[in-house]
């Protein structure tokens, strides 16, 4: 009888059924991750909306167009390089595609603004061709910025743009032009100015209507109505390097996420100059470095469900931290690259772990906040909160608290703001807002202008070469000639 205890024990418990698994919940809000799931789910799907091909055609009608008054600017005064590769991003400025202070911007504001938006990347000035490492000017700058001397160039480019310089001369007597970022910026917006003023007085069947020129800072921003869309253009004139700069070359001797999956020659094949200063810099000379080509690189290794939980609390603290503007997305999309060297790939890669993401990104940027400390990803002995003030950062910090105390409110507010803007554009499109203006030649024009043949031959690349993207080049000395390129990237 005693040995049968035990038995009877084990019959007992075999008999007795277990209790379902409790539902996984977040330990600070309480609430349930697979809610949270959804809710990113949902917010993805709003945000990221599906094109059909007339869409298709309006987004490459304006690249087109943007194109083809870049090459009318440079044939204004040849400033610009004539063979010259621009670097086309998904993302305006704001959304922080680019390492920009976003204090001297207008807000634009999607759905009420404009449908999609874009960032382009001109380079004013080239160095690809020299053989040995260009030193950057660094001595009177803070760390990721520069100073960029003409000295680098041949003569016939300091005489084409030492009026967009400021000059420093030297006890020698040497005289030293800086490229300045504000008279270039100045010089660029002028220029597109007077393009689409001329373009604007000879209107042709089908071409975008110019709604917005605005120059916010260094950056000119141009709205573009096309067909039933609005599109945003972020200009930025940029000097561009090929290679990599030594102040970020010890960032390549560390293990990263990306090892074996590209190529370190795709990740370092250049970088940029930006138009924008450190908090103390000197606005007319001095330029942040921006690895923007090898972001894009980076972006093909992060997980889609890392991706979604990046989109979604971006458009929580977008909204949340606006005022006062300390803390941009280019912050944000600092961390997730920093959390992608911590963490495991196969971590990162779990289809169904975007709540956890979310949540790690929300605490990764109260951490940053409250130690007043976000390094540079390529750079990171630069810290791009240095500045801030610890009544700024405290402000932040007190208002990402709440986001952690009750995410899914947070996440179902953002849905609304992209369900409200995704309305407001389909109420424009079924008023047809941008096409119920006539064109000058709309009424007995020529059917067989050169206007329709683009617009034919771009219906018919899109439509053969889907989820492809096509390169339009201009020639700039004959505009009404494009040349179009189908690849993987964009230039």
């Amino acid at each position: 009888m005693k040995m049968a205890a035990p038995l009877a024990s084990k019959a007992g418990s075999a008999g007795t059924t277990s209790k379902p698994p409790f539902p996984e919940l977040d330990f600070r809000s309480g609430a349930r991750v697979e809610e949270l799931n959804k809710l990113i789910q949902e917010f993805t799907k709003h945000d990221q909306r599906e094109y059909d091909d007339q869409r298709a055609l309006e987004i490459h009608t304006a690249k087109d167009f943007i194109f083809s008054m870049l090459g009318m600017v440079q044939k204004l005064d040849q400033k610009l390089p004539v063979a010259n590769e621009y670097l086309l991003l998904s993302g305006g400025v704001r959304e922080g595609v680019v390492d920009i202070d976003l204090d001297e911007l207008n807000v634009y504001a999607r759905g009420t603004d404009y449908d999609m938006d874009f960032t382009l990347l001109v380079p004013a000035l080239k160095l690809h061709d020299r053989n040995q490492p260009v030193t950057l000017d660094m001595r009177h700058s803070a760390l990721c910025h520069s100073w960029l001397s003409l000295r680098l160039f041949d003569e016939g480019t300091i005489s084409k743009w030492k009026d967009c310089c400021t000059i420093v001369d030297h006890i020698n007597g040497a005289t030293n032009y800086f490229f300045s970022p504000t008279k270039v910026a100045d010089w660029f917006y002028d220029s597109i100015s007077i393009v689409l003023s001329e373009i604007q007085k000879k209107p042709q069947r089908g071409m975008p209507k110019v709604e917005k020129v605005e120059k916010n800072g260094t950056i000119i921003s141009i709205i573009l109505g096309v067909g039933s869309s609005r599109m945003l253009y972020d200009i930025v004139p940029v000097v561009s390097f090929k290679g990599w700069p030594a102040v970020a070359q010890s960032w390549l001797m560390e293990n990263h996420f990306w090892d074996g999956k590209i190529t370190e020659e795709e990740v370092i094949s250049g970088f940029y100059l930006v138009p924008a200063c450190s908090y103390k810099g000197k606005k007319d000379n001095e330029w942040r470095l921006s690895f923007a080509r090898s972001e894009v690189q980076l972006k093909k290794c992060i997980s889609s469900s890392l991706m979604q939980a990046y989109q979604a609390c971006k458009a929580i603290i977008i909204k949340l931290l606006s005022r006062p503007k300390a803390i941009s997305p280019y912050h944000l999309r600092s961390m997730m690259l920093w959390a992608c060297d911590r963490l495991p790939a196969n971590y990162l890669a779990q289809e169904d772990y975007a709540a956890h993401f979310l949540l790690g990104l929300i605490d990764d940027l109260q951490h940053c906040l409250v130690n007043k400390m976000c390094p540079n990803y390529f750079i990171p002995q630069c810290n791009m909160l240095e500045h801030l003030s610890e009544e700024t950062v405290m402000l932040h910090a007190r208002k990402l608290s709440s986001v952690r105390s009750d995410p899914a409110e947070h996440l179902r507010t953002a849905i609304e703001h992209v369900k409200a803007a995704n309305r407001l554009t389909l109420e424009l499109q079924r008023r047809g807002s941008t096409t119920s203006i006539p064109s000058p030649q709309s009424d007995g024009g020529d059917p067989n202008q050169p206007d329709d043949r683009l617009a034919k031959k771009l219906q018919q690349l899109v439509t053969e070469n889907p989820g492809k993207s096509i390169s339009v080049f201009i020639n700039p000395d004959d505009v009404t000639r494009p040349h179009f390129r189908i690849d993987d990237k964009f230039f």
